[in-house]
């Protein structure tokens, strides 16, 4: 499997939206295709990426259970947060070091070999951050040769 860059990140300002939901009930379709025809509505992007986020609760993690309501965010950064649409909020990513792995494909399953693999071995713990994936120019919505940078938010043991 693939082996992770660790990167410290500054604060960002973000724009879009936000749905509760569980990995049961998968919501991301319904907020994607809400806040996607109001990306070109905001007017001081800083790229063309995308931030599709994650807000656990503390424990969410303890113990998996796909019924457990988390908040997912789908986000674009911007320059300042003046001027942001009506229908879209604000948002404060903080900065702090994180583990990136780039995943190529639509196999879901790094997931399970980064919490249940990866982390354990690693020397860090989950930290109290939000996760998210950087969907960049490469990135294509369920093709196998779609490339995307996953986020996780650590600290050292």
């Amino acid at each position: 499997m693939t082996v992770p860059t660790i990167t410290n990140i500054p604060e960002n300002l973000l724009v879009g939206k936000h749905l509760e939901m569980s990995l049961q009930q998968n919501r991301t379709s319904e907020l994607w295709g809400s806040f996607g025809p109001l990306i070109k509505t905001i007017s001081n992007r800083l790229d063309t990426g995308r931030y599709s986020l994650q807000e656990y609760p503390a424990h969410y993690f303890d113990q998996f259970n796909p019924a457990l309501i988390f908040k997912k965010w789908a986000l674009v950064a911007v320059k300042d947060h003046t001027n942001v649409p009506e229908a879209c909020e604000k948002f404060t990513l903080p900065g702090g070091s994180y583990a990136v792995f780039h995943h190529k494909g639509n196999d879901m399953q790094i997931f399970q070999y980064i919490y249940s693999s990866w982390l354990p071995r690693s020397g860090y713990a989950l930290d109290q951050r939000p996760h998210f994936e950087l969907l960049g120019d490469k990135y294509k919505n369920g093709d196998p040769s779609s490339e995307e940078h996953i986020y996780i938010p650590i600290r050292k043991l």
